[in-house]
């Protein structure tokens, strides 16, 4: 859904009759926020560093696993199919910010790691990142943030009890 027709169904249910759609409301606004922050990220990414938000994503899961990760551990983490990560392996891996390995453990299964170019260009864009973040969220007061952070997690909370299967505790 995109920022706009988010804005026209928001439009839509803010006319229903008072707390009749609260739930609907907010997750709308929540969409709204985070099609907003998404998309100012991935413009900056690719101004800045000529990089889709998919290939930070992917360096991130990268970052945090020095010795590399198994493409398919590295899929579900990213919770996208093989093929799609296949593919932006490849064009890291053509810049040399990534290398593949044979996995010690089983010769079938592939490891892929950062280079150090892979990380020095990870740090760069990590610390534009926050900063980056920081901006979008410095109007915000700490009182609001600590609200903001307890009411999500009030959410998620509520949300996982919500999923079918899911036990209700």
């Amino acid at each position: 859904m995109t920022d706009s027709s988010v804005d026209d169904v928001e439009a839509l249910v803010r006319d229903e009759p008072a707390g009749s759609k609260m739930e609907l409301r907010l997750w709308l606004r929540l969409l709204s926020c985070s099609n907003l922050i998404s998309a100012e990220i991935r413009r900056r990414l690719r101004v800045d560093f000529d990089v889709t938000l998919p290939r930070f994503d992917v360096m991130a899961q990268l970052h945090r696993e020095p010795d590399g990760l198994r493409l398919g551990d590295l899929s579900r983490r990213m919770m996208v199919t093989n093929g799609n990560i296949t593919g932006l392996i490849d064009r890291l891996a053509e810049e040399g910010l990534v290398v593949r390995e044979a996995d010690p453990d089983d010769r079938r299964a592939i490891t892929v790691r950062l280079t150090r170019a892979g990380s020095k260009m990870f740090r760069m864009m990590a610390a534009a990142h926050e900063t980056w973040i920081h901006e979008m969220f410095g109007r915000l007061t700490p009182k609001t943030l600590d609200r903001l952070l307890d009411d999500l997690q009030a959410l998620k909370v509520s949300a996982a009890g919500g999923l079918r299967g899911a036990d209700p505790e």
